[in-house]
């Protein structure tokens, strides 16, 4: 079957959202930011998974852009993204998975800044 062909009575995958949610990220650790309400508009909008410590603290806070079922058949990665801390960043993230997400809609430029390298991938290499 065509990887974009979703087979009858299943709707394909969308993009879904990690949130880092532990040691560091989404406490008092990270002053001045509602982390319910980064969560929740997150959850308002798109699929999201709340994790445990993703193990780039440093980035507090931390957010993982996981791509569709077609994004991955583009070839798409997760991406991650830190120092999310602020609502217009959120807004950005919410905007472009709502579009699709990795390897369905481009990245926006703002949200360059905010993209990472995983620890296990920095120790990796």
């Amino acid at each position: 079957m065509p990887a974009d062909t979703v087979p009858s009575g299943r709707e394909p995958v969308p993009c879904r959202v990690v949130v880092c949610r532990d040691c560091c990220c989404g406490t008092p650790k990270v002053t001045g930011v509602d982390h319910s309400a980064q969560t929740a508009r997150l959850r308002a909008e798109v699929p999201v998974r709340v994790s445990a410590c993703l193990d780039v603290c440093e980035q507090a806070n931390v957010i993982v852009v996981q791509p569709s079922a077609e994004g991955r058949a583009a070839g798409a990665r997760p991406v991650w993204l830190g120092l999310v801390n602020d609502p217009d960043a959120t807004e950005d993230i919410v905007a472009w998975a709502r579009a699709g997400g990795p390897g369905v809609a481009p990245r926006p430029d703002i949200l360059d800044l905010y993209a990472i390298t995983p620890a296990r991938r920095r120790t990796a290499r």
